[in-house]
């Protein structure tokens, strides 16, 4: 009987922590969403006041562009440290919580 109670305690356990897990994978998806409408709509709107403070809207629009262009260079570079090693971090430190502190 044991066995079968710490058997069915572990299976809860993995069900609490992959539940944690999904739910903030999910509310970081949702907030993501929100940030990429933001960006979005602002860099049309930046976009627009530069194309009309340099007197054509296409210019306007290839400097925003140029600027996304580094930032996602950089991001390439650094994408070890940027992102591979904190996401991995965050699932480790998740998984391996202790039961009070979740």
């Amino acid at each position: 009987e044991y066995v079968n109670t710490r058997i069915e305690s572990l299976k809860l356990n993995a069900a609490e922590k992959s539940s944690v897990i999904i739910a903030n994978g999910v509310a970081r998806v949702v907030v993501a969403i929100v940030f990429i409408f933001f960006i979005g709509l602002g860099s049309i709107s930046l976009s627009l006041v530069l194309g009309e403070w340099i007197g054509k809207i296409w210019a306007g629009f290839l400097t925003v562009a140029c600027f996304y262009l580094l930032i996602g260079i950089i991001i390439w570079i650094a994408r070890e440290r940027l992102i591979r090693v904190p996401v991995m971090n965050a699932l480790i430190q998740q998984l391996f919580k202790h039961d009070e502190e979740i």
